[in-house]
């Protein structure tokens, strides 16, 4: 575990699980405007130490950070003993959905380990404000749109049954504890970046999610996009989902934070734009963004995809007082601009 903990003073603050990663690094950011102490804690296996100087350079304030696994569940506690925590919010996790389906056992044996050494340790230290990082994959092929916290759930690859499994733990936590509030968000697509440009995505490997594949094209590192079905029943013939600007997202989990203060109990909400944009759109606005052409070719549809997936919002808007602000071309900028920043300075680190 990389930290002094012997020499930093308790004080009341927010445990940010999963903070030097892409939503984590924009999270924490957020925190810190919105006038949060925040202790970032991550295994760095999916991220980089360097991104904790920049997330201090954006906001111009100390980030503590701890390098901890939290499959470790000692040096978990020694993180509680040493923080006054009064609230976690809870993104560590392994994310590949491809990934999960060949290596489901360590999916499982990460994400949910996790999500439990989490919630022994809240427990046991008295944290009772708990904002868990779930996923609108927990609605599996559920085709009634938009998706609304009430549809029905069920999951068709191991990562989004981690998510579900995760989610029904804390659910029971929250039964068997009264005064516990645990807010449980369901992302959609977060694409962009923080307009600085000094934090974005940056997937060890050739990335399986769109936005980024779009950007290592626009940016020459990979040939051309692959856009897997064209015959679906859109606008286009391409695949509609709901993609939200991550800083829009990270700013949902500050306005989580507040709701649980209200001793809220558990609440379920979606985090989307609340509006789908096709795979072909999503390229065009990258397209405009960088100022060049961006190849890509159809092939074969994947299996257990859908046609359109979008959410519903209204529940985050009304209980929240949260909606995405962001459209799909400042998505993009952001993203193109997070995109220079990283080929430029970061590529060889």
């Amino acid at each position: 575990m990389d930290s002094n903990l012997g020499e930093v003073a308790k004080t009341n603050t927010v445990l940010l699980t999963g903070g030097t990663g892409y939503i984590g690094s924009h999270v924490a950011v957020e925190l810190a405007m919105s006038g949060h102490s925040v202790v970032l804690l991550d295994n760095l296996s999916n991220s980089r130490a360097s991104v904790v100087d920049r997330i201090a350079q954006i906001t111009c304030k100390p980030v503590q950070f701890i390098r901890l696994d939290m499959l470790d569940y000692e040096g978990l506690c020694a993180v509680f003993e040493q923080y006054n925590f009064d609230g976690v919010i809870h993104l560590a996790g392994m994310k590949a959905v491809g990934e999960s389906v060949e290596k489901p056992l360590e999916y499982y044996r990460n994400n949910v380990g996790a999500t439990i050494n989490l919630a022994r340790c809240c427990c046991k230290y008295n944290v009772v404000n708990i904002v868990f990082s779930s996923s609108a994959t927990v609605y599996g092929t559920n085709a009634n749109m938009p998706l609304c916290e009430d549809n029905d759930t069920g999951c068709v690859n191991p990562y989004g049954w981690t998510k579900l499994m995760s989610e029904q733990i804390l659910r029971d936590v929250a039964r068997s504890r009264k005064d516990c509030n645990i807010a449980l968000l369901r992302y959609f697509n977060p694409i962009g970046a923080h307009s600085s440009g000094l934090i974005g995505e940056c997937p060890n490997d050739i990335p399986s999610n769109l936005a980024p594949y779009v950007l290592k094209v626009a940016s020459g590192q990979l040939p051309y996009v692959r856009v897997f079905g064209n015959d679906y029943d859109t606008v286009d013939g391409t695949g509609v989902r709901d993609y939200i600007h991550v800083v829009d997202l990270a700013k949902g989990h500050i306005n989580a934070l507040d709701k649980l203060n209200t001793n809220c109990g558990l609440v379920t909400y979606n985090l989307g734009r609340g509006k789908g944009y096709s795979v072909l759109e999503v390229i065009a606005a990258f397209e405009r963004a960088c100022g060049r052409k961006i190849p890509y070719k159809f092939v074969q549809r994947r299996a257990g995809d859908i046609a359109i997936c979008y959410a519903s919002v209204d529940k985050a808007r009304e209980q929240l007082g949260w909606q995405a602000q962001y459209d799909i071309d400042q998505m993009a900028i952001d993203g193109w601009k997070w995109q220079q920043y990283y080929v430029k300075n970061l590529f060889n680190e």
